[in-house]
């Protein structure tokens, strides 16, 4: 049972430089092919990425559930496994995904840790061990088998925020989910920059503003007006 792991990237020569290594060290044997999908960088992101043997590939349009859909159509693993650049798996990610797969999971996410000790930080990622769809997001990654994910025709390209909640909500009706106990770790680089409660703050407004019905074009305005980014 071999895993494809499929990483999104805009401008992420940074993190790539780091996680692509760490990757083919634990990964080694299960893990058959790294894609990354470039949405347009203009650094190093394609360069770093075949320089450090991964597969690149240029998506056809900007957006995390584009270049993700991308990335699967070329993948040929049983088991696809979307990845942020600024998140690390735990070291044996390869055997609890596939231990998780064989009990019959369709599909299933990780807990989550950030890498920094902010008491807020830390309570924000316990949320992460409830079983509950509304705090499933793109940073706890996800494991899906390649014919569900197939199945449910993969991510909404029309959501250009919240198109991790909105697949795992699809995906749970195919059958049963896992969260994995042992946590991915992410980066607090946005709460850094942004400070810890405005950011969750913000993050929390979209999430209800989603829910509410509220339009892709006003929440993309929100997120890129009042998130800094580096």
């Amino acid at each position: 049972m071999k895993i494809s792991i499929i990483i999104p990237a805009l401008n992420e020569e940074y993190n790539l430089s780091t996680l692509l290594p760490w990757l083919q060290k634990h990964g080694a044997g299960i893990v058959k092919e790294i894609i990354v999908v470039d949405g347009g960088s203009n650094d190093k992101t394609v360069k770093i990425a075949t320089d450090h043997g991964a597969v690149a590939l240029y998506s056809p349009k900007k957006g995390r559930a584009t270049q993700m859909n991308f990335g699967a159509k070329y993948a040929s693993s049983e088991i696809l496994y979307f990845l942020h650049a600024d998140t690390f798996p735990p070291e044996n990610f390869t055997d609890l995904i596939t231990a998780s797969i064989k009990k019959n999971s369709i599909a299933g996410s990780f807990r989550l840790d950030f890498d920094d000790d902010h008491p807020l930080l830390k309570l924000y990622a316990s949320f992460t061990s409830m079983r509950s769809i509304l705090v499933r997001f793109g940073d706890q990654s996800l494991f899906v088998r390649r014919n569900i994910f197939e199945q449910s025709a993969g991510f909404n390209e029309n959501l250009f925020v919240m198109e991790d909640q909105e697949i795992f909500r699809r995906l749970k009706k195919y059958g049963r989910l896992t969260i994995i106990k042992t946590p991915v770790v992410t980066s607090a680089q946005k709460y850094r920059e942004n400070g810890v409660i405005r950011l969750q703050f913000i993050f929390t407004v979209i999430f209800l503003l989603y829910y509410a019905g509220t339009s892709q074009k006003t929440l993309v305005h929100i997120y890129k007006n009042l998130i800094r980014t580096n």
